[in-house]
């Protein structure tokens, strides 16, 4: 039996703490985030300027920016560089969450939603109505997590730049906070139901654009189109769901939305990216021109990818061996292999971290395995496993 250790890994820029590492240095190779060494982390998520871990018995951690109460907790310092347990929700355990442009969103194993951040758009949910001089509702920033979407059984949730999203176990999507295009701001904070969907197995949100998949293997979107990140063949806003086009006769498994790009992954380990283009974030090489509807990413075809993950400005696609392949821009070291150039052209992050000792304290050989990547804005997060050689195999 192999022996499997796990580390928790970050890169990139390291201004707000948001690599965890107990400095704000940006790091353009791989740097293990020790202070969760002694946590069994199963999920990690990369915000634009912050970050969380999830354990298996449900603890949650975060660590980063913490200006507008984004780490679950009052502000005492504006970033904090060491992960640390969000306290209010120690009794419940979370099972999967997501950040947004400055709120994040959180779930349990009950299907009760969390919210905590700036709520200035009404993004963390129903609160009771505050008003300032002229009558204008007023917002504060959550910084204690709240329950929201109370009266809803949530699977996923999924945070925008102003907006969230969250799947519920029926398999619908119910949305709130401010939306793109702006529509009727009446009832913000509370969740309306995305019309027209139903079975939604999955639901992915960038900047201002949604995803949702569906049973079916449908995909379809709504929300900002600047850069075509719908997939519509059009770069027109849509505040119902449109079917992304091109997508038909692919069995899709995974869905990924950056700020402003989109991929899909299917059943064979292929990717299909769209949106914007800028900085080669959708790998397509030198053509970093945006694309109005999916395309197949060539430069990954035989890597057979099992998760892909974008982020404002880059994208890293994992394989099903363990391996990691980023592209996009490159300064503050976000692709994490050591040259800060920008680039379409997908290439190898190596894992360079010491081996990991066997409990008599010598290193067995082996390498470490990738087995879950996030993109933020600046940063990369990812999940790596020592996979030991074991000495019958080389019999």
């Amino acid at each position: 039996m192999a022996t499997k250790t796990k580390a928790i890994i970050s890169w990139g820029s390291g201004e707000d703490g948001q690599l965890g590492i107990g400095n704000n240095e940006e790091k353009e190779w791989v740097c293990a985030v020790k202070a969760l060494a002694a946590q069994n982390v199963c999920s990690v998520v990369a915000g634009s300027r912050n970050s969380l871990a999830i354990c298996e018995d449900g603890k949650l951690f975060t660590w980063g920016w913490n200006q507008r109460g984004t780490l679950g907790h009052p502000p005492e310092t504006k970033t904090e560089n060491i992960p640390s347990q969000v306290k209010a929700l120690a009794n419940a355990k979370i099972v999967q969450a997501a950040i947004g442009g400055w709120h994040c969103l959180a779930v349990d194993d009950q299907g009760r939603a969390y919210a905590w951040g700036g709520n200035e758009y009404g993004q963390c949910g129903e609160e009771p109505e505050r008003k300032d001089d002229t009558g204008r509702p007023l917002r504060r920033d959550i910084t204690i997590p709240q329950r929201c979407a109370s009266k809803l059984s949530v699977r996923q949730v999924a945070a925008g730049g102003t907006h969230s999203v969250v799947l519920t176990r029926e398999g619908h999507v119910w949305t709130w906070g401010q939306p793109w295009p702006p529509g009727d701001i009446k009832q913000i904070s509370t969740p309306v139901r995305v019309q027209g969907l139903e079975k939604v197995r999955l639901i992915a949100v960038g900047a201002f654009h949604n995803l949702a998949l569906l049973e079916d293997g449908i995909l379809w979107a709504w929300g900002n189109n600047e850069y075509g990140q719908l997939g519509t063949g059009d770069t027109q806003p849509r505040s119902q769901p449109i079917a992304v086009q091109g997508l038909s006769d692919l069995t899709l498994v995974d869905i990924a939305a950056g700020g402003w790009h989109s991929t899909a992954l299917t059943d064979d380990g292929e990717v299909y990216g769209w949106g914007r283009g800028e900085h080669g974030r959708l790998g397509f090489g030198d053509d970093k021109s945006s694309k109005m509807v999916p395309q197949k990413v060539q430069l990954l075809v035989g890597e057979d990818i099992v998760q892909i993950s974008c982020g404002g400005t880059h994208s890293v696609a994992l394989t099903r061996n363990g391996r990691m392949f980023s592209f996009g821009r490159g300064d503050h070291g976000r692709l994490g292999y050591g040259r800060k150039v920008t680039t379409g052209h997908p290439m190898e992050v190596p894992i360079n971290l010491p081996p990991a000792t066997n409990l008599s304290g010598s290193g067995a050989g082996g390498h470490w395995c990738s087995k879950l990547v996030a993109c933020g804005g600046r940063h990369t997060l990812a999940i790596v496993e020592w996979l030991a050689h074991e000495p019958e195999q080389l019999i």
